[in-house]
C-alpha cells in the first residue's frame, strides 16, 4: 500500500499527524482509520465472492487482477499451452534486423553466403536534391497540402 513512500516522507506524515491531532487524540484516530480500512477490505472481499458465485463454476479461476490489461497479457504470454516461450526464445532480433538491412542495401547476408564482403559496399545517397531547381529558386509550394 505504501510502496512508493520514502522514509523522509513517512517521518513528515507522522510529525504532521502529531501536530494536527495532538499526542492525546492520535491513537484514537489511528484506530478509527485502521477500523475503516478493515471494513473496506471486508466489503471488497465479500463483493468479490458474490461476483464469483454469480458467475458460476465456469469462472472459478477468475481473478479480478486479470481485468488489468497488463496482467492479462502477461498471463496469456506465459501460457505454456501456446508455446510462445519457444517462439520468443527462438527469435533473434539482431540477426533478423541485420538480414533486413543487408537486403535493403543489396548485400548478401552472412547466413546466405557464409561471409559478408565488406569491400562491395554500395554508396547510398540519402539526400535527394531536385534536378530542376536553381540555388536561388524556391521549391514549389502547395497551400492546400498544408
Amino acid at each position: 500500500m505504501f510502496n512508493d513512500i520514502g522514509p523522509l516522507e513517512l517521518v513528515t506524515l507522522i510529525v504532521l499527524a502529531v501536530l494536527v491531532f495532538g499526542p492525546d487524540k492520535l491513537p484514537k484516530v489511528i484506530q478509527d482509520v485502521t477500523r475503516t480500512l478493515r471494513k473496506i477490505r471486508e466489503f471488497s472481499e465479500s463483493a468479490k465472492q458474490d461476483i464469483r458465485q454469480e458467475l458460476g463454476p465456469e469462472f472459478k479461476d477468475f481473478e479480478f487482477e486479470d481485468l488489468n490489461p497488463k496482467t492479462f497479457i502477461r498471463k496469456q504470454l506465459d501460457n505454456e499451452d501456446l508455446g510462445l516461450k519457444e517462439i520468443r526464445n527462438g527469435f533473434d532480433l539482431k540477426k533478423e534486423m541485420a538480414e533486413v538491412a543487408d537486403a535493403v542495401q543489396g548485400r548478401e547476408s552472412e547466413s546466405s553466403s557464409g561471409r559478408v564482403d565488406m569491400s562491395k559496399k554500395p554508396v547510398v545517397d540519402m539526400v535527394k536534391k531536385p534536378e530542376g531547381v536553381a540555388r536561388d529558386e524556391r521549391p514549389p509550394f502547395d497551400a492546400d497540402a498544408t
